[in-house]
């Protein structure tokens, strides 16, 4: 098999989880499409590794080693990043990016903020007028 397939189909996976990570609003979705895209520089290592060491006859294998310890880093990162956006959810009630503001950033485009300050903040105001 010739370098350019698993190239093609690594630049097309990438490609694919960088369209998802620009266009979903989903935290979830985000997380699964930066898998993807990890996902393909492995399939890029793995085959560029293959591809040298016919090329020069070594027996290191560092592409694969490579892979191996990207695919730890990205496991951690899924369980790290499904574990915040649960805590997310639980606090806020959505895993929606763009509604996933700080309190500090003004009310949303609706007008409503639903938190507990601005609750706090229009009793009050009703409580001196």
């Amino acid at each position: 098999m010739h370098l350019a397939c698993p190239a093609v189909l690594s630049a097309l996976l990438f490609c694919t989880g960088l369209y998802g990570v620009l266009a979903r609003r989903n935290a979830i979705l985000v997380l699964m499409s930066v898998e993807l895209m990890l996902n393909a520089v492995n399939l890029n290592l793995v085959a560029f590794d293959v591809w040298l060491s016919k090329a020069a006859e070594e027996t290191l294998h560092s592409g694969q080693a490579l892979t191996l310890f990207t695919i730890a880093i990205a496991a951690a990162e899924i369980g790290i990043g499904l574990a915040i956006v649960l805590a997310v959810h639980r606090n806020r009630g959505t895993s929606d990016i763009d509604r996933l503001r700080d309190t500090a950033e003004g009310p949303e485009p609706d007008g409503t903020r639903g938190d507990a300050l601005t609750a706090d903040a229009t009793e009050k105001a009703e409580a001196t007028a």
